[in-house]
């Protein structure tokens, strides 16, 4: 019989975090190994984060930006556990830290772990290789709920990103992230991104594409958090049998050659 793989949880209290504990409950692969929240919380069954580390084989973090660096900090220096990163809105400063961690660990890190997302980034790229930027305006939509923090959501970047790749482009470079007061007509090959924040929407996400004379969208909806947990625990059951380096859930399901 497989051991399962230890797995702790951070930021345990928050959503994402209960829903993480919650599909671990009688997992076949994975069991709760620990569970852990910012420093001075209290909750039943919490325990301090370097307990919570050497306890487990895998951390999966859904928190913020700067707690998860300070996190995959941690963890290369211990040498593990690995890591799966759910949290988004990270700077350039906070993303070569991570990249840095990657070196000594295993780390997932991802704007999204929904198999049905990752496809559509597939798609997505498909689509904009083939439909020209001189016949065909790509707009990026995203709508969550109220709470969320940042926008655009790392799930809308990752769309725009994986549009921009089809197309041969680099994503800074054509992407508009808001517009206000008069623009001006449309930029040729501009990537647009629309934001939605209101109420307890999950996640709502298109990419349109758009011609003078047809419309074709690409979407995909999340109706139950549980969608994300499942897939950071398979994210985080992978990591453990991988040598240290930067991944993402297009390894994790085999997406990527």
């Amino acid at each position: 019989m497989t051991t399962p793989v230890k797995i702790a949880v951070a930021g345990a209290l928050g959503r994402m975090g209960q829903a993480v504990a919650k599909t671990l409950d009688g997992h076949a692969l994975a069991v709760a190994a620990a569970r852990f929240d910012r420093p001075g919380a209290e909750g039943p069954g919490l325990v301090a984060r370097d307990a919570a580390l050497a306890a487990a084989d895998a951390v999966i973090d859904f928190t913020l930006p700067e707690a998860s660096v300070l996190l995959a900090e941690a963890c290369a220096a211990r040498g593990g556990p690995a890591l799966v990163i759910g949290s988004t809105g990270f700077s350039a400063e906070q993303l070569a830290r991570i990249d840095a961690a990657a070196t000594k660990i295993a780390i997932v890190r991802s704007g999204n772990y929904s198999l049905g997302v990752n496809m559509l980034m597939g798609l997505v790229k498909q689509a904009a290789a083939a439909l020209p930027a001189a016949e065909w305006d790509i707009e990026v939509f995203e709508a969550h709920h109220k709470r969320k923090i940042d926008a655009p959501s790392g799930t809308a970047l990752m769309l725009g990103q994986a549009a921009a790749d089809g197309r041969g482009v680099a994503l800074p470079e054509v992407e508009v992230r808001a517009r206000d007061g008069v623009t001006g007509p449309r930029e040729e090959g501009s990537i647009g991104f629309s934001v939605v924040r209101g109420g307890g929407i999950i996640g709502e996400h298109s990419v349109i594409f758009a011609g003078e004379e047809e419309v074709l969208t690409l979407s995909h909806s999340a109706t139950d958090r549980g969608l994300f947990a499942r897939g950071a625990v398979a994210a985080a059951v992978w990591a453990t049998r991988q040598p240290p380096g930067l991944y993402d859930m297009q390894d994790v399901l085999g997406f990527r050659p």
